[in-house]
């Protein structure tokens, strides 16, 4: 029995329905390369060094201080007074730091991580501030002879070449691992020192160090005035953070970029009196972890690949059914005008086809890249089809017309995936288009085949 035109469309639609359910499997096979791709980056970075943060440094100076409390003991009221070991945390006036970054590409099978070494160095400026006793801290309770000056770095096992260098007021001074500040989870290392020079006049701090890192920087401020300098090779940075370089420059060449971060702007004095913790807080629970948001006080770089192709291709999958629909409206016309008609396992297979081009396009994409992969998962898939849609509609040129719609909308989704930004517009506009002709080819089309011409 010959099916009428409407039954037709409802068989080209209810393929395209049952079709959801391998581009939906395909969308997760993306999400699941992807994770797949970031253990593999963070297996490459192991034991070069995770994302690092850098603060500091900031002088500590214990003191202690009388707290009376008063507590209830065989119900009667006994007021103590017990001594309290406290830490003035001073961060400094000025605080001026230039990092040269090294990148370095790492490839393991199929895989690629970005790694860099980094090469810290600069000068803070300590004084105690004039309004120091508004704290409850005079200056006269601190212990000067027994300051700490402290770093942070978000992974310290990335240290490596010449040993750090501090010096105070062109003294040099003995490092030691450990006591790095909260932004960093108290990783990195401090130096003992006395301080007692600060009573008088400012402290100057020199500081160099060189460490090692996966995927990006960033630099927690602590000073009154933070002076970033940050250069490197790498002509893809990607500015993140809390805080945007005030100058930047990027070129093939490599990019340069400077920040100017003052106390206003972080919401918080030069100075902080706390009691002593005594214990580190928990460390990073995956120091290689290099897809996580940069924080709203901090100023960071990402060193990222210029093509994400994960991203690439999941967006690519969002444009399955629009490959589909045009596809199956194709043989629809042909079938519900030119009188070939098309089965439902024809129709099935022609999706299957469709619906393997993003297979192909995630499997080749990792070994030769986005690009390539495109050109030859469209070519084989157009090639496929149009042979199989030769012998289904009896005609090579019928045929060569899929072979031409095919390669259009090839050709219309890779820039629709380059623009980004006019994705939505060129998308809308083509779908009008298409309706426009569906609806010019099919006016005068009996859907039901129960129309009757008048007597």
């Amino acid at each position: 029995m010959e099916r009428t035109p409407g039954s037709k469309l409802m068989i080209a639609i209810l393929v395209a329905a049952l079709l959801s359910i391998p581009l939906f499997a395909i969308y997760l096979l993306v999400y699941d390369r992807q994770d797949q791709s970031q253990t593999a980056r963070a297996s490459i970075a192991e034991g070069w060094g995770g994302p690092q943060t850098i603060a500091g440094p900031v002088l500590v100076l214990p003191y202690e201080q009388q707290v009376t409390e008063t507590v209830t003991e065989n119900g009667r009221q006994v007021t103590r007074t017990n001594t309290v070991a406290r830490e003035l945390t001073l961060a400094p006036e000025v605080a001026d730091v230039t990092t040269e970054v090294k990148p370095e590409r790492r490839r393991r099978s199929i895989y690629e991580a970005v790694l860099f070494e980094a090469r810290v160095s600069g000068t803070a400026r300590f004084a105690l501030p004039a309004d120091l006793a508004r704290s409850g801290v005079r200056p006269e309770q601190l212990f000067y002879d027994r300051a700490e000056l402290r770093f942070g770095l978000r992974d310290a096992r990335g240290l490596f070449g010449t040993p750090p260098a501090v010096q105070v007021d062109g003294r040099r001074l003995v490092l030691q691992p450990g006591k790095g500040l909260p932004s960093t989870n108290r990783s990195g290392f401090f130096t003992w020192l006395d301080a007692a020079p600060i009573r008088e006049r400012a402290m100057t701090a020199q500081f160099s160090f060189a460490f090692r890192g996966n995927g990006w920087l960033a630099l927690a401020p602590q000073a009154g005035d933070t002076r970033w300098r940050v250069t490197s090779r790498w002509p893809h940075p990607s500015f993140q953070g809390g805080f945007l370089p005030v100058t930047q420059s990027v070129s093939d060449q490599g990019f340069g970029a400077t920040w100017r971060i003052g106390n206003l702007a972080l919401g918080r004095a030069l100075f902080s009196s706390d009691v002593e913790a005594g214990t580190a807080s928990d460390a990073v629970s995956n120091r290689y972890d290099t897809a996580q948001a940069a924080g709203d006080y901090e100023a960071r770089v990402d060193l990222f690949a210029p093509v994400d192709l994960y991203s690439q291709v999941n967006r690519s999958v969002k444009y399955g059914f629009l490959f589909i629909g045009f596809t199956f409206m194709a043989f629809l016309m042909f079938d519900v005008i030119a009188g070939v008609r098309v089965a439902m396992v024809e129709y099935l297979l022609v999706g299957a086809g469709l619906v393997l081009f993003f297979v192909m396009l995630l499997a080749f994409a990792e070994v030769v890249g986005f690009a390539a992969a495109y050109v030859i998962a469209a070519a084989a898939i157009i090639a496929l089809l149009t042979a199989y849609s030769a012998a289904v509609l009896k005609s090579w040129r019928r045929g060569g017309y899929i072979a031409a719609l095919l390669a259009a909308l090839y050709g219309v989704l890779y820039v629709l995936l380059s623009l980004e930004a006019y994705s939505l517009l060129i998308g809308a506009l083509l779908l009008f288009a298409a309706l426009a002709g569906v609806m010019y080819l099919t006016r005068n089309l009996d859907w039901s085949g129960l129309r009757r011409e008048p007597a």
